[in-house]
């Protein structure tokens, strides 16, 4: 009875380090080594876009809500 039980327990502890453990191992230390190398230029430049994106739309809620205020004072207290 105990041999069944303990073959049971060690063929698929024996599967998995055969199979599932190794591909683990390589899966995990090449995301380690993507995150360590940083950013591509590619995703460099799209991140630099992007900022620049976000800094005009800075500059233009800052104009719109500037023409709210000399218009419509009162509009930020409207709910």
């Amino acid at each position: 009875m105990e041999e069944g039980i303990v073959a049971l327990i060690i063929a698929p502890l024996i599967i998995f380090m055969i199979f599932v453990a190794p591909i683990w191992l390589i899966l995990h230390y090449r995301s380690k080594k993507q995150v360590n190398q940083g950013l591509s230029s590619e995703e460099y430049a799209s991140l630099q876009e992007l900022a620049d994106k976000a800094e005009k739309m800075a500059d233009r809620i800052q104009t719109l809500e500037a023409i709210l205020d000399s218009e419509a004072p009162e509009w930020r207290n409207r709910a």
